[in-house]
This record gives C-alpha cells, structure tokens and sequence, in this order.
C-alpha cells in the first residue's frame, strides 16, 4: 500500500508543476502600446493577483507532496 501511494505523489507532483506554471502564464499579461502622436511607444505588464497566488499554492502543494512521497520512499520499518 505504502508503495501506491509513493506512485501516485509520483505522479502528482508534475500535475501540481503544470498547474502552478499555468497559472503564473496567466497571471502574467504584457500590452504593447504603437506611438500615437507625440506619445512614443511602450509595453505595460500586468500582474494578476489570483493567478499568481494560485500558482503559489500549486508550487507549495507540489513541493509538500514531494517531501512526503521522499519520506514514504526511504522510511524504514
């Protein structure tokens, strides 16, 4: 049973990283402004803060899932 579950933390952690990648994708927008006139060109970033929070929360919860799968990996009876 220990062994289970170690292979499906095995395969959460990476589920957890994609998700946390895809959230800070989205938590980040960049707006390219053509010159108009006068007014020279420029970009503006935008950072979304309930992406980049959950994208936070997906990263800790991948790590935490990774030091548990360690610790049910190398314990000793």
């Amino acid at each position: 049973m220990r062994w289970l579950t170690v292979f499906a933390e095995f395969v959460l952690v990476p589920v957890l990283m994609v998700a946390a990648a895809w959230c800070w994708r989205n938590g980040i927008s960049t707006t390219v402004f053509k010159p108009q006139g006068e007014a020279p060109a420029f970009s503006a970033t935008r950072y979304v803060g309930p992406w980049l929070a959950g994208s936070a929360v997906f990263a800790i919860g991948a790590g935490l899932v990774l030091i548990d799968m360690l610790a049910r990996a190398f314990r000793r009876r």
